[in-house]
């Protein structure tokens, strides 16, 4: 068990099996490389957004979530050979997709990161954060109308 005070947390205790190790880290932060996924209690764990919180850096903790909720058919392409890192069985229903999110001040002006998504291996809990080659992704894809959309399809 890791127990730890966090800026955005407070005091917090992860369960050894809940950390989640980057061996390159992730994009802008190569020195941090173990993280936990703290989940929004409030509305359930698939719903919205998630933090990636540093075990090495209480004060980072990065909002995440399942690009599936606002792409449906988000597939992003790599060669094999990035994936590595996540252990040699990969296997899709052991895997978790997430994309960063950026929340401005004006949160109409949402956007999540298409073009970088995260890429964890729930049975080993090793990830990657890799860069899509792809064209139709973009690191700036705005998500507020989509999101509002979906929670007004939700209510009804």
């Amino acid at each position: 068990m890791v127990e730890m005070t966090t800026r955005v947390f407070g005091k917090i205790a992860i369960e050894e099996d809940k950390i989640i190790r980057f061996e390159q880290g992730i994009l802008g932060f190569p020195d941090l490389k173990d993280f936990t996924l703290i989940y929004n209690l409030d509305k359930g764990n698939d719903s919205g957004i998630k933090w990636l919180q540093s075990l090495q850096e209480p004060g980072f903790a990065m909002p995440v979530m399942n690009p599936e909720l606002v792409v449906e058919d988000y597939c992003p392409e790599f060669d094999k050979e990035y994936l590595k890192p996540l252990g040699e069985r990969l296997e899709e229903d052991d895997t978790l997709l997430f994309v960063t999110v950026t929340v401005p001040k004006d949160i109409t002006k949402t956007t999540v990161n298409l073009k970088a998504p995260i890429i964890v291996n729930a049975d080993t809990r090793r990830a990657v954060q890799l860069i899509s080659d792809d064209e139709k992704y973009s690191i700036k894809y705005a998500i507020y109308d989509n999101l509002m959309a979906k929670q007004h399809d939700d209510e009804n």
